[in-house]
């Protein structure tokens, strides 16, 4: 299957960085704001152990590990994906492609305190939802995908540290808001989506997750949606936004195309019952879309889940 597109490094990186290990070698960075670590490992290895003193967002740019935190289960870890780390969490790392030519490669990026705390009262002033508490950083570790929009963020910000650049920690500070916003975004989401009780009967924007999720044969629009919480449309596209990162018809799209791909892994399930099935009301919108999320058509994605 086709994974996460790789990050790209500058010519400097390439340039400057010393390979002194084959396993695990680290090339760091310093700005006032935040310190970022790139680790390199080129021969096949396991059961690296690793634990960060300080929180860390740790990012796949290449390759695979797998990863087992807390000596809880193993998951792959892929590119395309963080991890926000608690400091002190304990890691076993697996490194099962990794060679000279094709390195795995990942990011682990620490920043400070005072900027952390900077940007969480600026989103509390600025974007504070009236149905919930201050947005606060994780206190659990946190696996999660980017949307395109975060691995744009990330991207950027690699190239920020590897680049000699004069005014490098002023770019920093503008993409460090960026970031911190958008995974605050992404965690906001994954509890919505986990369906609690308690957050649902509480939170609009968390019920109507879950009525999207449980009704995607359905015909949805942003009418429907908005008056089932009580909500102008236009004020329930814009609190929906400022709590996921992305509007409501597109949330109901990325829902739609992931049930998508569950159904187009049976075999048996011809395509077209497949756009039905995930409320899509004609078959070149399905793929239109499909191929918009997934850079491949839902017959191609098929032939590859089965070819593999």
């Amino acid at each position: 299957m086709t994974r996460g597109p790789f990050m790209q490094l500058s010519k400097e990186f390439h340039q400057y960085r010393k390979l002194e290990q084959l396993v695990e070698n680290k090339t760091s960075y310093q700005l006032e704001q935040a310190e970022l670590h790139i680790f390199e490992t080129h021969e096949i290895a396991e059961k690296i152990s690793l634990k960060f003193d300080t929180p860390v967002l740790a990012t796949m740019m290449q390759g695979k590990k797998i990863m087992q935190l807390n000596e809880g289960k193993s998951f792959n870890f892929l590119p395309s994906e963080s991890l926000l780390l608690l400091p002190e969490t304990p890691m076993l790392i697996d490194f099962p492609e990794a060679s000279f030519q094709n390195p795995t490669r990942y990011l682990a990026m620490t920043i400070s305190e005072e900027k952390i705390k900077e940007i969480l009262q600026l989103i509390n002033e600025r974007f504070k939802s009236r149905e919930e508490n201050e947005w606060l950083m994780s206190r659990i570790n946190f696996h999660f995908k980017h949307d395109f929009a975060l691995q744009q963020v990330l991207q950027h910000i690699l190239l920020i540290f590897t680049e000699d650049h004069p005014t490098k920690d002023l770019f920093l500070d503008f993409a460090l808001k960026e970031l911190l916003i958008r995974i605050l975004q992404h965690e906001k989401k994954a509890q919505y989506e986990k369906g609690e009780q308690a957050i649902c009967s509480n939170n609009r924007v968390a019920f109507i997750m879950q009525y999207i999720q449980q009704h995607l044969d359905e015909p949805l629009d942003i009418k429907t949606l908005s008056q089932k919480v009580y909500m102008s449309e236009s004020h329930f596209h814009r609190v929906f936004k400022n709590e996921v990162g992305i509007s409501p018809i597109e949330y109901l799209i990325d829902k739609r195309i992931s049930k998508a791909k569950d159904l187009l892994q049976q075999e048996d399930i011809p395509i077209k019952e497949v756009y039905l099935a995930c409320g899509f009301n004609n078959i070149s919108y399905f793929n239109r879309q499909f191929k918009r999320k997934n850079q491949c058509s839902p017959k191609t994605f098929r032939q590859q889940f089965f070819s593999s």
